[in-house]
């Protein structure tokens, strides 16, 4: 299992690096998470803080809420790597926003498996502002693998 740790500790922490689009392949999911610092990502909980970059603010300076969805969907991704050693996709995804972060204020998004069922899996993730506590948005979603585990894709040519 702990293969499957460090490989969701890698993936957030790979993701913070490669935003500059350097890595097109992983160029989008990067975005969210510019200059992510994990402090856990093991046994179905992963908790990682940014600071919200220029880049992600909206016309008010606030961190804009499609940059925080995508941010929480990849903390539960790797609160599920942490677990299950594969990505799943997400199937049904329920965020609620509360208040605002700001340009370049410090926030944790801490990420829970807290259920399975065959191939689904549901988890929530928390995202506070790091100073204060201050709540800025709960997310809870059921994700799925496309693939069983173990699948090898075999050539037909």
């Amino acid at each position: 299992m702990g293969w499957m740790a460090e490989a969701a500790r890698k993936w957030l922490e790979d993701a913070g690096v490669t935003a500059d689009g350097s890595d097109g392949r992983r160029a989008f999911n990067a975005l969210p998470l510019t200059g992510v610092r994990v402090s856990l990502a093991e046994g179905g909980h992963a908790v990682c803080s940014l600071r919200v970059p220029a880049h992600l603010i909206d016309a008010e300076g606030n961190w804009h809420p499609g940059a925080i969805a995508a941010a929480a969907d990849d903390v539960c991704a790797a609160a599920i790597m942490s677990v299950e050693g594969i990505i799943k996709v997400s199937v049904h995804y329920d965020i609620s926003y509360f208040s605002p972060a700001k340009h370049h204020e410090e926030v944790e998004l801490d990420g829970r498996v807290v259920e399975q069922k065959g191939k689904m899996t549901a988890v929530t993730v928390e995202i506070r502002k790091k100073d204060s506590g201050e709540l800025v948005a709960i997310g809870r979603q059921w994700m799925s693998a496309t693939r069983p585990k173990g699948y090898q894709a075999s050539s037909k040519l």
